[in-house]
């Protein structure tokens, strides 16, 4: 089972394995290097596939599709690149997914009610799509706040140890993130 760890940051290492991988072409580097990120790799997993068991195994999935795009692009920000490719990742299966699921006329004359699903998911796979970029346009310490305590379900007291903000400035952080969120979404709703 893979063993989750924090991905506290520190961009120039991250850069340094890269570029030792791509000399060496050594797993355990590449190896090394992703166990830095997979705890954001698995949230980003969990927003889109909403299971943990799936997010687990897209987690290994990625860490295989990594071994073989890391060398065929620029990688100037790894864990901004590896963000980008877990969201897509995840997309993918989730189209993968429906086009699985697709009814035939059949069973569409039988139960005519089940196609209303398939509406819902397109909706729901363009929500997530708008909430992620509306939550990438939230202040800083907003959207840090926004994600440990909705995504990571961190309480506020956590929150406050973790990123030295006091328990009033988390709550206020929150309060204010989950407002501006909502106004870009209704936005973002009624440019649809």
């Amino acid at each position: 089972m893979f063993a989750f760890k924090s991905s506290k940051i520190d961009t120039p290492q991250d850069h340094e394995l890269l570029l030792h991988y791509q000399e060496s072409m050594d797993l355990q580097v590449l190896g090394d290097l992703y166990q830095r990120h997979t705890e954001m790799v698995y949230y980003v997993c969990l927003r889109y596939l909403q299971d943990s068991e799936l997010s687990k195994d897209a987690v290994m999935n990625i860490f295989e599709e990594l071994i073989y795009k890391v060398n065929k692009q620029e990688i100037k920000d790894f864990p901004r690149w590896l963000y980008v490719l877990s969201k897509n990742h995840c997309l993918m299966y989730l189209r993968s997914q429906k086009n699985k699921s697709q009814i035939s006329l059949d069973e569409f004359v039988k139960f005519p009610g089940d196609l209303h699903q398939y509406e819902q998911y397109d909706e729901k796979e363009e929500q997530l799509m708008a909430m992620e970029g509306c939550l990438g346009k939230l202040p800083e310490r907003q959207q840090q706040s926004v994600r440990l305590f909705f995504l990571e379900e961190k309480c506020y007291k956590e929150i406050s140890e973790s990123t030295g903000y006091s328990l009033n400035e988390v709550k206020s952080y929150i309060q204010n993130g989950k407002r501006n969120l909502k106004n870009c979404m209704e936005a973002w709703n009624e440019q649809q």
